[in-house]
């Protein structure tokens, strides 16, 4: 029984680490050395599906897939928790980001959820930004507390 307790806290704790990597990367590379990658995603109205910024996804794919890769042909050893953890993240960040708050695909367009509100705010508030400098904001799961604020501001008006 605490193998499975074990690989469950190795899923979930890498899948709460992901967000540190993906503010640290988001910060220092994505708007830093790899900035071309990501200035199509700053840039208002732009009229197709793909962005350059898309790349992202096979970067930070990459070591998901490969830990579930050889941790399961190792007897599902704890790379392949890791892995399962780096996924998830992956799948919770599309969700959120893509479908979400840039609405790729017209799905939850509209929500009363305080915790949502304060994510799309504090997005609105990084691409406000059209430059990489002076971002902010620039985790995706965990919002500072002034946009829960503003969220149950706004949603007592």
């Amino acid at each position: 029984m605490s193998i499975y307790i074990t690989n469950i806290a190795i899923t979930l704790a890498t899948f709460f680490i992901m967000e540190a990597v993906a503010w640290g990367t988001h910060k220092y590379l994505m708007h830093g050395l790899l900035w071309t990658l990501h200035r199509d995603h700053h840039q208002p109205n732009h009229d197709h599906f793909l962005e350059r910024n898309d790349a992202f996804f096979l970067i930070f794919a990459t070591p998901g897939i490969l830990g579930l890769y050889f941790g399961s042909s190792a007897d599902f050893n704890y790379l392949f928790w890791i892995g399962l953890g780096v996924t998830l993240y992956g799948f919770a960040y599309f969700f959120v980001h893509d479908i979400f708050i840039h609405q790729r695909f017209k799905w939850m367009r509209k929500t009363d959820k305080m915790y949502f509100r304060a994510i799309r705010k504090a997005h609105k508030v990084h691409h406000k930004h059209l430059g990489k400098e002076d971002g902010e904001c620039f985790g995706m799961l965990w919002v500072p507390m002034k946009y829960f604020r503003e969220a149950r501001r706004m949603a007592k008006k």
